[in-house]
């Protein structure tokens, strides 16, 4: 057996689909029950799913009115962490902003949050709406459903990062299924997922691999750290960030039960870094993707060649950059969550040089 082969069979990133028995609806005088709040994405007819990362869970949460409840759109809201905080009763060092979701129905936007940190952390989910009303969602009456992951890492709170925290990374909901990025217990513990919604049974799942110019090597433990599904040349593909920072593409006809795929790396980004969120959008005529970084800004990257960069298999050492290129955009700095807010904006989130976070809309660049 060649060591190519070897590396093809033994290097690999595990992507899992789901075909979960249909759940039923759990009595909404119950409500969820949340160990931690996550990423969070809409679905079809008001559905927020939110990932709970020490429960290893998805919950399918029935919004209803509560999109629709508030003011239409998203008002800007300067200090939205200090905000937060007094709302919470609490001090803004205590909050940990999750994620960040704008309803498809209403444009509010709503927020994924923890009061406190480590173990003693409350998940809480709030919504601002379009006259800059901050409101706590209560859980305790609202109809759900939600799945477990399997194989889900075991929490080490004593570790420098808790894989736990780690099971579920991002989410994205596209043509009934929900697409799900994170860690797993296993030996090659990246994962990416497929759940169908509404939630029905597992079967064996599709394992990937990628190669990291800027590691030199295939990868398999780094978790894709955000995504977005895209559609090249009328086939969907998932367009997926690492720490790194590779840009790889996934069909998603080819993630099929038992299958062994290599995503292809059209994009080295530079090394020392770690994407944070990412939104695809239009201008001009011309598709755009738009992600926030870690340490290199905010990125717009054209989409036009896609489909035909050919996939990096050598290594780029030294922080350079190959294939797919990007524009750095000055004036967006410290962002650290964003959605699109309409065709012409973004909403973010973004921290300024006093650590201050601020809710704003920004046109799209």
């Amino acid at each position: 057996m060649s060591l190519r082969t070897l590396f093809s069979l033994c290097a690999v990133v595990g992507l899992c689909t789901f075909l979960l028995a249909p759940q039923p609806v759990v009595s909404a005088a119950e409500g969820p029950t949340l160990a931690s709040g996550g990423p969070l994405t809409f679905g079809p007819d008001d559905v927020l799913f939110i990932a709970d990362n020490a429960g290893a869970k998805i919950v399918a949460l029935d919004m209803g009115d509560r999109v629709s409840s508030g003011t239409p759109g998203t008002k800007n809201v300067a200090g939205i962490d200090q905000q937060i905080a007094a709302l919470l009763g609490t001090d803004a060092r205590e909050i940990q902003i999750n994620d960040l979701a704008i309803s498809p129905t209403s444009r509010n936007a709503f927020i994924s949050v923890s009061r406190g940190r480590g173990a003693n952390a409350v998940p809480v989910l709030l919504r601002v709406d379009g006259a800059g009303s901050i409101d706590v969602i209560s859980l305790g009456d609202m109809t759900y459903t939600d799945v477990a992951l399997p194989n889900a890492p075991d929490a080490n709170p004593g570790a420098r990062r808790n894989p736990r925290s780690s099971s579920i990374t991002d989410m994205a909901y596209v043509d009934g299924r929900l697409f799900i990025a994170g860690l797993s217990n296993e030996e090659f513990s990246s994962k990416l997922r497929s759940v169908a919604y509404p939630f029905n049974a597992v079967d064996e799942g599709t394992s990937v691999e990628i190669w990291h110019a800027a590691h030199g090597r295939f990868e398999t433990q780094s978790p894709v750290y955000t995504f977005v599904p895209y559609e090249i040349g009328g086939e969907q593909n998932l367009i997926a960030g690492y720490l790194c920072t590779p840009l790889v593409k996934f069909p998603v006809d080819s993630l099929q039960p038992g299958a062994r795929v290599m995503g292809t790396t059209i994009a080295e980004l530079g090394n020392g870094n770690r994407p944070l969120d990412m939104v695809v959008y239009q201008k001009d005529g011309k598709d755009f993707l738009l992600m926030s970084n870690t340490n290199r800004g905010v990125m717009k990257i054209p989409t036009a060649n896609f489909g035909g960069q050919p996939g990096l298999t050598e290594p780029v050492p030294g922080g350079n950059k190959a294939g797919i290129g990007y524009e750095t955009i000055a004036q967006m700095t410290g962002v650290e969550q964003l959605d699109l807010l309409d065709d012409q904006h973004v909403m973010v989130i973004a921290r300024n040089d006093a650590g201050q976070a601020n809710l704003e809309a920004i046109a799209l660049p």
